[in-house]
């Protein structure tokens, strides 16, 4: 579908993001008969397409991987294919404002394309953290595809009730993640920061608190670095510490945040963006003004890279409400509201 889509300069919608969210406003915009485009980087750098079971998809009560959905989701498209063109591999160049249009400059498969647009959806999601061991991210890929290695508690800390837990990271977010751990009762929880010093981006105050709850709660935390990894073939998760000991947990948990939320890109079309990077919106997925001055006509951001919860039911709703919105403000003819049920 990807390698034989013909692009048009102008589109009612230009879609960032080949993910859950971007997919599902691509599907929708299609539906509703608006053109839309979906520039997507490609799905092996979203962040479920390794996920080896998602317990919380409706109509999938065994789980489903996140590679299996992306997959359908990529297919549904195909009921929409005169509306909707999905095109992958892409790599962005340019995403500018021109007027009352978006300008985005991309390449794919060697060759430069601008298109125009009415309505900007930025689907781009987050990049995770992963422990680099030997200078590299890989070898904990096996243990992340097997879901030895989870990263996110609100998709598997149901998983861990009676279970030990491994968690890589000793700043503020993996301290706190060690901590919420324990709502799911798992039988021990220990903090490995990988070489790192623990709390190094706490102030005073917050790491004499952290501290005494990780004492509380009989949190061990191991400081040593990691210089392999083991166990995969028994689905534990095992760690080779650099002094030759070793640990063995039934789960491992990476807690080390995020890489990238793509802020730069919002903060270039004048968005507001949090200290964490995230895109504030308002209900309807509307991008709110650095300057404060309201919504950025047009632009909207669903998903991850979204403020607010990063869960796959999420991504769709957001994508849901945005491209009903831009149908009902900004697609019309002559720009006029109409009038729909909310």
């Amino acid at each position: 579908m990807a390698g034989f889509v013909r692009v048009k300069p102008s589109y009612d919608i230009i879609i960032l993001g080949g993910g859950h969210a971007g997919l599902q406003a691509g599907l929708k915009a299609g539906l509703l008969h608006q053109t839309a485009v979906i520039l997507d980087r490609g799905p092996k750098y979203g962040r479920s397409y390794y996920a080896p079971s998602m317990d919380n998809i409706p109509g999938f009560p065994g789980g489903i991987s996140g590679h299996k959905l992306l997959d359908l989701q990529i297919q549904q498209l195909k009921e929409v294919a005169s509306w909707t063109a999905y095109l992958s591999p892409v790599t962005l160049q340019k995403v500018e404002r021109q007027g009352a249009e978006f300008v985005v400059v991309f390449e794919r498969l060697r060759q430069v394309h601008t298109v125009r647009g009415k309505v900007l959806l930025l689907a781009l999601g987050v990049v995770d953290r992963i422990p680099h061991v030997h200078g590299s991210i890989e070898p904990i890929f096996p243990w992340a595809n097997n879901g030895v290695v989870d990263f996110c508690m609100l998709c598997d800390g149901h998983t861990l009730p009676g279970r030990s837990v491994g968690v890589v990271g000793g700043g503020t977010y993996a301290v706190r993640t060690a901590l919420d751990l324990f709502h799911f009762q798992p039988s021990s929880v220990t903090l490995l920061t990988h070489g790192e010093r623990l709390l190094e981006d706490a102030d005073g105050e917050e790491r004499k608190e952290l501290e005494r709850s990780l004492a509380a709660h009989h949190v061990r935390v191991v400081t040593q670095e990691i210089v392999d990894f083991e166990g995969i073939r028994e689905k534990r998760f095992g760690v080779v510490l650099k002094d030759g000991t070793r640990e063995t947990f039934d789960k491992g948990f990476c807690a080390l945040g995020w890489y990238s939320t793509h802020g730069d890109l919002p903060r270039a079309l004048g968005a507001k963006v949090t200290d964490e990077g995230y895109v504030p919106t308002d209900d309807d997925g509307r991008v709110l003004a650095a300057d404060g001055s309201g919504v950025i006509p047009g632009l909207y951001a669903a998903g991850d890279i979204r403020d607010g919860w990063k869960q796959v039911p999420e991504a769709w709703a957001t994508a849901e409400r945005a491209i009903i919105h831009a149908f009902a403000f900004y697609l019309e003819e002559e720009a006029r509201p109409r009038t729909l049920e909310p």
